[in-house]
């Protein structure tokens, strides 16, 4: 049976941040991730994260200026010393919150870099990252954006991914597989799935369109929740979605998932 995450960057977010970790413990959710410990202290989010409960699932490496527009910057020639010095600010994160997992996003590619220098950077700093990560034990994922939502970012399909791995050559490097960003940029979900998780070390959903709960949209998600079960995945799944009315109530998708008499109420 599939376990849930709640992304508390786009759930709860009627609450402060970290008053959101026990309105996920109470809604019935056994694990959290989100884009972004780093504005808050260690301590205190370690704090919340233990009083709910919860598990630390996941959450992004230093992925720069977010109100200025980055989407990360793995991908930017100029920026590989911010980079990398982040990596070491996202470990003693992840020690702290026991934290065995984190995301990279590659980026938009900058104006005027080509492709091909935004490649090489990629590489190097995806190489440079995951083997900082496994002396710590922790894995590396990367996440396939559609270029719907950010326009000119830098990975955008999952055979484009693990290409790009393959270059980097590292064990320790999987795909954060987002159902809802691959629906819009290539399909066949099941399919992908099935033939490539092994190389898949996180999953993530939303509906399409309007990345709002499951059920709302095209997406037959008790399908790939049975297709995850059938090919033996028992990873958490990550609940990146906007709510369409609210987050609680909107949780009548996941009731027979999550432990809480309150979920869809």
């Amino acid at each position: 049976m599939p376990k849930f995450a709640a992304n508390l960057s786009m759930l709860f977010t009627e609450h402060p941040f970290l008053e959101r970790f026990a309105a996920a413990a109470s809604a019935g959710f056994g694990g959290v991730e989100y884009l972004s410990p780093y504005e808050h202290p260690e301590a205190d989010v370690a704090r919340a994260l233990h009083d709910a409960g919860l598990e630390q699932v996941l959450f992004n490496v230093p992925s720069g200026d977010w109100a200025a527009g980055d989407r990360g910057i793995a991908c930017h020639p100029d920026r590989v010393e911010e980079f990398r010095a982040g990596i070491p600010k996202a470990i003693s994160y992840a020690k702290a919150l026991g934290c065995t997992r984190l995301n990279v996003l590659v980026g938009k590619v900058p104006p005027g870099v080509a492709h091909a220098d935004a490649h090489a950077t990629c590489v190097s700093n995806l190489r440079f990252a995951a083997e900082a990560l496994e002396r710590e034990g922790i894995a590396l994922v990367v996440e396939a954006i559609n270029t719907y939502d950010i326009p000119g970012f830098f990975l955008s399909g999952s055979q484009q991914a693990f290409a790009l791995f393959d270059e980097v050559a590292s064990k320790n490097l999987a795909l954060q597989y987002d159902i809802y960003h691959m629906q819009r940029m290539e399909g066949e979900l099941g399919a992908t799935l099935r033939n490539h998780i092994a190389r898949i070390g996180h999953v993530q959903l939303a509906d399409n369109p309007g990345r709002h709960e499951p059920g709302t949209g095209e997406i037959n998600y008790p399908f790939l929740f049975t297709v995850l079960d059938d090919i033996g995945y028992t990873g958490w799944i990550g609940c990146e979605y906007v709510p369409a009315s609210g987050t609680t109530s909107g949780l009548g998708w996941a009731t027979s998932y999550l432990n809480s008499p309150h979920v869809g109420k």
